[in-house]
């Protein structure tokens, strides 16, 4: 499979699933796939997250040898907002390594207390935090405080419902 002429052929779930399962547990073909959701344009970058997506739901543990340069992404502002979206729905489902911490806590904060960006990358952002704050529970009470104002300010039915469920756990 020309991997790249696959993900430019269309964009839907049927082809996602078809790279997805192309992919599987080979190496060499999730190292093809995560180089062009990570460094190609914007559009490829795009569809090729969905397949990144797939797979991370599967095998959460395969992204662990790429979760270095994928939070390293989130730094880069020239990349498609879907690039962000996906590293941090894999976050999310991932133990992350001890030396990304601090980093994936500054980026989660950043977004979750930004209203300008879009409610998933809030939403994942938010659990990640949440994720993260059993191992540092002094970011839980910044964590709440931040969930409890956007509550406050009228947040979206997306938001309210993931910030209910943290916020039972108190």
């Amino acid at each position: 499979m020309n991997l790249r002429e696959q993900i430019l052929l269309e964009h839907s779930k049927e082809n996602a699933d078809l790279i997805a399962n192309w992919v599987g547990k080979d190496k060499s073909r999730l190292d093809k796939l995560i180089h062009i959701f990570l460094n190609d344009e914007y559009r490829v970058v795009q569809r090729a997250a969905y397949a990144v997506s797939k797979i991370a739901d599967n095998e959460p543990s395969l992204m662990l040898p790429y979760l270095d340069k994928m939070v390293a992404k989130m730094d880069d502002n020239t990349q498609h907002v879907a690039v962000k979206r996906n590293v941090l729905r894999i976050l999310q489902n991932v133990n992350i390594p001890e030396h990304l911490h601090g980093e994936v806590m500054n980026h989660g904060f950043n977004i979750l207390s930004d209203v300008r960006e879009p409610i998933a990358l809030r939403v994942f952002s938010m659990t990640i935090l949440d994720n993260l704050s059993k191992q540092y529970p002094e970011i839980r009470q910044e964590l709440i405080s931040i969930i409890e104002n956007e509550l406050e300010l009228g947040a979206s039915a997306g938001f309210k419902s993931r910030a209910k469920k943290i916020l039972k756990k108190r």
